[in-house]
């Protein structure tokens, strides 16, 4: 198929807001595709090139197109086998010479594009396509293209952690070979998610009987132990960080058993036991090694385990969560997150406030009866903050003055549009919260996500308008109505509680979470 055709679809999935519209159009041109090449436009169609990130960032991309202004298209059709086959390429490069090497495999690509087909393919390899096609909706749209039960391809999608993998499949051996999918230790499941309910009270009237848990201001974790004692830890974006969590490792090692798939959060403790600031927790996290011990790199990273999804041979996400938790208990331990089970709201509401006066941020109402089901944010775990925290995607942000001089300051904050996925809305702004070091590494990370890569001072704009992929974590008393943002709500006294760079841009609150916090 020439990714011609990949950038039409494209094209006309970022023309519309409607889902529908959206899943029809991938579903037309995955029905297309050949089962050769489905894998790799898949990833593709969602802005995600199955070998990840390529080390080719805006500068180097800026060089390419200057070179190539005015130059037409030249050569054969470029095929999606041939764009995948450079990112793979892309990703082998190393040691000296890699940036001229890097430049000369996309300029083969790129001369035999036209202009609007080079402007996609710069897109998606800097991971912004920008139309619309999150991974949820290729899902969807390759369910209809294959006339397979969506759910089925879900399910799929989620335990092989791999949209291309899952297309692949699905093409060449249908729904069979979708079902046949099974948890494989060592390889990352995608991680379930929850919604969000304004009270504990609330959230208890729609999972009715529940485990109330601990939330934790701390960074999502996968915990993998093979039969033959092989360890591996993911994040939530299923990266593999076992590396940097030699303290996560030694624990995962230490639970009796065989093999196991732990789902929980990794926290930093002072030595006293209090919960360490998010952005504490994510320095260590980040850093090269961790031994587990607070001292200079940051505080001690601590695991704790909410949900176990294999045992002994035994897979068990279809299992109730009631069952999940008794087996969590007898493997987990001291490493198991604080938790109680109940139906009634006064206890429930006990337990809260217990909860948040030991420093921690809220807690998780998770349905008794509820399986292990990744994608769309259901019903069955709903996360509840009494003090009240968004997570939101920063689009922009303006030059500081005063003590601030020569630091980007005031961040200007969207929210997903739930009626449009892959689109932000800018609810607000905020300078708060904001210490010299947090400054100082927003400065530098924003500039490199600046829309114009030339804009480095504030005499090339104020406003430094940015590519939406950091998200921010915000603290604020409310919502408000407004007419100054073009959701209708603004955020009340908006201050940054820290980075979080673990999750995804998808995963940041929508605006329906902001809404429900009107008055």
């Amino acid at each position: 198929m020439d990714f011609a055709e990949l950038v039409l679809s494209s094209t006309e999935v970022g023309s519309t807001r409607s889902r529908k519209a959206k899943t029809d159009a991938l579903a037309a041109v995955l029905a297309a595709t050949p089962t050769t090449e489905i894998g790799p436009a898949a990833a593709l169609l969602a802005g995600a090139p199955r070998q990840g990130k390529v080390g080719v960032g805006w500068a180097a991309l800026r060089d390419i197109r200057a070179a190539m202004d005015g130059v037409e298209r030249a050569g054969a059709p470029v095929s999606v086998t041939e764009v995948d086959e450079m990112f793979t390429d892309l990703g082998d490069v190393r040691g000296s010479g890699s940036t001229a090497r890097r430049r000369s495999i996309i300029e083969a690509v790129m001369r035999r594009l036209d202009p609007s087909e080079r402007d996609v393919l710069q897109a998606m390899i800097l991971g912004d396509l920008g139309q619309g096609a999150l991974e949820s909706l290729v899902v969807d749209g390759l369910a209809k293209a294959t006339t397979i039960p969506a759910a089925v391809v879900r399910r799929a999608h989620m335990l092989s952690g791999d949209l291309a993998s899952t297309a692949t499949i699905a093409a060449l051996e249908g729904r069979a070979g979708l079902e046949a999918v099974t948890l494989r230790i060592g390889r990352g499941v995608l991680p379930m998610l929850a919604s969000t309910a304004e009270s504990v009270t609330a959230a208890l009237e729609v999972t009715g009987p529940a485990s109330i848990e601990q939330k934790l201001d701390g960074a999502r974790i996968q915990a993998h132990r093979t039969r033959d004692g092989e360890i591996t830890i993911y994040t939530r974006n299923l990266n593999d960080v076992t590396q940097r969590l030699a303290s996560v490792v030694a624990v995962v090692a230490s639970l009796p058993g065989t093999s196991l798939v732990l789902d929980g959060e990794v926290l930093g403790l002072d030595p006293d036991g209090r919960p360490r600031a998010f952005q504490d927790t994510m320095s260590s996290f980040g850093s090269e090694e961790d031994d587990g011990r607070p001292d200079a790199r940051g505080p001690a990273m601590v695991p704790f385990f909410f949900d176990i999804l294999h045992r002994d041979g035994q897979d068990l996400i279809d299992h109730p969560l009631s069952d999940r938790l008794t087996q969590l208990e007898a493997v987990a331990g001291p490493h198991r997150l604080g938790a109680i089970s109940t139906d009634d709201p006064a206890t429930a509401e006990a337990f809260t406030a217990d909860t948040l006066a030991a420093g921690h941020e809220g807690v998780m109402v998770k349905a008794l009866g509820s399986t292990y089901d990744a994608g769309r944010r259901g019903k069955s775990w709903q996360k509840v903050k009494p003090v009240h925290t968004l997570d939101l995607v920063v689009l922009g942000v303006e030059w500081g003055h005063g003590r601030r001089t020569g630091w980007l300051s005031n961040l200007h904050l969207g929210a997903r549009d739930p009626e449009e996925p892959g689109r932000f809305v800018m609810v607000g702004k905020t300078f708060k919260g904001l210490t010299d070091e947090l400054l100082a590494w927003q400065t530098a990370a924003l500039l490199d996500l600046a829309l114009d890569p030339s804009q480095r001072t504030p005499e090339d704009g104020w406003v430094v308008p940015v590519r939406p992929e950091l998200v921010v974590e915000i603290a604020l008393d409310g919502a408000q109505r407004s007419t100054t943002y073009p959701g209708g709500v603004a955020l009340r006294f908006a201050r940054v509680r820290g980075y979080r760079t673990d999750k995804a841009v998808a995963d940041a609150d929508d605006l329906d979470a902001i809404r429900a916090l009107l008055a």
